[in-house]
């Protein structure tokens, strides 16, 4: 770094994208991005007019797309946050909430940590159980606000949503935040979004990176209390209150409208999830039981980074990661059936060698 940079940030350890090589054509299973183009509307609006607007900025209260979301979550336009994709909206709600610390799991979304080292915040990290799973209890009556990831990446694990309303009941005094990037993956009625008309200390944040296929938009959102979404709506306004552009707010509406498109885009991902898990157990392979776009994997007959060194080698991406604790697994996001029978060719292929 510079001898320029602000001290307050030299300690920064940012966040490592999934890898995005361009030296040839990879089946790209390591980002959690959907298969499936977006819905037939989104093609049809982002065209030469929508084009020839950008001269102009885009709606700063973002109505047309809180309305939509509104009618579909049974909410008000006032008890949602937008934001230029869910990182944005954690990273608001670190800032807006994070005062007292923030609380979350050591393995789980690893922006977590980038935040609360960015804003100099205080954490409490929590370790999951030996089989990867979130323990509630570490969350009760914690005195400090808490993010937790819901299903959890890159485990897939999901809590219910009874587990999620005692972690909310037990710290009133400070804001639990549900990260649900993947909850459109999970089983129905494990969303904690009507949680949030009884409990005004509740923040639900997801996403259309992944079931809406709009990962290049960078379009999230927050449900909440109207209180929260007016703090995270004062630090939009104090940072870009542009933050969302004309084409991307037009996309999001058109995703939302098409609840067919929607539905059947998650079932087929769901199913290709059944069909790789089953594959990769009959390899010998431990799959954790997942509720998301992708499995968290490991095999017995190669280790995690020697598969995914091969794996690269042959043209699949997955995505490894060297924390000890999970250095033998591999995350594999959920492609196209034809993506996922390559990729499993290619492991017996690897095996057999």
């Amino acid at each position: 770094m510079s001898q320029f940079f602000n001290s307050f940030y030299r300690d920064l350890d940012p966040y490592t994208p999934g890898e995005q090589p361009q030296d040839k054509k990879y089946i790209k299973l390591n980002t959690n991005e959907s298969p499936f183009p977006p819905a037939p509307g989104v093609l049809d609006i982002v065209n030469r007019k929508e084009a020839a607007d950008l001269r102009l900025y885009s709606d700063p209260e973002l109505k047309p797309l809180k309305a939509a979301l509104a009618e579909t979550y049974g909410v008000t336009p006032q008890e949602i946050f937008v934001g230029n994709g869910s990182d944005e909206c954690l990273n608001f709600a670190f800032m807006a909430f994070g005062g007292d610390g923030m609380a979350y799991p050591d393995i789980s979304y690893g922006f977590y940590k980038v935040f609360a080292a960015l804003h100099h915040i205080s954490s409490d990290i929590k370790p999951l159980n030996a089989d990867f799973t979130i323990d509630p209890s570490a969350y009760f009556s914690i005195h400090k606000s808490l993010v937790i990831a819901n299903p959890n990446a890159p485990t897939g694990l999901c809590l219910s949503l009874e587990q999620i309303r005692r972690i909310v009941e037990q710290n009133p005094d400070h804001v639990v935040i549900i990260d649900e990037a993947y909850i459109d993956f999970a089983e129905p009625g494990s969303s904690a979004v009507p949680l949030t008309g009884e409990y005004d200390n509740l923040l639900v944040i997801q996403t259309f990176s992944k079931s809406r296929s709009l990962a290049g938009a960078r379009v999230g959102f927050a449900i909440g209390n109207k209180e929260l979404i007016r703090d995270l709506e004062t630090i939009k306004y104090s940072t870009n209150p542009y933050n969302v552009n004309r084409i991307s707010m037009a996309a999001a509406v058109e995703a939302v409208k098409d609840t067919a498109y929607f539905s059947e885009c998650c079932q087929e991902i769901i199913r290709t999830r059944k069909y790789t898990t089953d594959a990769l157990e009959a390899l010998g392979f431990t799959v954790l039981k997942s509720q998301t776009n992708f499995l968290f994997a490991r095999s017995c007959d190669i280790t995690g980074k020697a598969l995914y060194q091969s794996l690269k080698e042959r043209g699949i991406l997955v995505r490894h990661f060297d924390d000890p604790a999970i250095t033998e697994y591999n995350r594999i996001s959920i492609g196209t059936r034809e993506e996922m029978e390559t990729l499993i060719r290619t492991i017996q292929e690897i095996l057999s060698a």
